[in-house]
């Protein structure tokens, strides 16, 4: 069998933002696109765009571009969009409330399973079908549901200690939206998201200009 060829973190980073573009293209019905309109639409340059497509295989000809609909499909195969990942979030205040509402997790391949929290007046609550549950309940909804990613939006003085219990629970993937770097063992994947960061980077670029 053919060795599947390891692609670059940094590639894969910007495989979301192709693939958010091509999808653009297909509902358009356009089915070529060059390397110098995906470079204008992403950042980077034309010479970066063809060397990430080289990388899985996605080779255009000149003055012909790139077949959209082979892109899309590769893409979408790269990331696994076919595959569906249940997820739970810890944290049911407002940002929690925000992200089990969001409609596109279900498109993307991530279907939320659960949410829980420790406040008394939001358990029992419903969000879009799911009840929220008190986070006691966690080890015995995960020995009964199958869970591949927990997100926390949990305060700062809560994060390590609900990261822990949730990696101690089996589950490998955390999607991390509260401003702590988590410490985690080798085996456990988390993704970071600082807003704040995002917000003061734009607020910066703002004064410079």
């Amino acid at each position: 069998m053919k060795e599947k060829k390891k692609i670059s973190n940094s590639v894969i980073k910007r495989m979301p933002r192709y693939y958010r573009y091509l999808s653009t293209l297909k509902q358009m019905g356009i089915s070529r696109v060059s390397s110098k309109d995906l470079s204008t639409r992403m950042g980077i340059t034309s010479s970066q765009v063809r060397q990430d497509f080289f990388s899985f295989g996605g080779n255009g000809l000149q003055g012909y571009g790139y077949d959209v609909e082979f892109l899309h499909g590769e893409i979408h195969k790269i990331l696994g969009l076919d595959n569906i990942h249940p997820v739970i979030i810890i944290g049911a205040g407002s940002l929690g409330h925000a992200l089990a509402k969001h409609t596109d997790f279900a498109k993307s391949g991530f279907k939320v399973v659960g949410v829980f929290d420790i406040k008394p007046e939001l358990i029992g609550e419903k969000i879009n079908d799911i009840e929220i549950m008190h986070l006691e309940s966690l080890p015995e909804f995960i020995q009964n549901n199958p869970v591949d990613i927990a997100v926390l939006t949990v305060p700062e003085n809560y994060a390590v200690e609900v990261a822990k219990m949730v990696t101690g629970l089996g589950i490998k993937a955390l999607w991390n939206f509260s401003p702590v770097e988590l410490n985690t063992p080798e085996d456990i994947i988390v993704e970071n998201i600082h807003m704040i960061d995002s917000l003061i980077v734009l607020g910066y670029n703002l004064n410079e200009r």
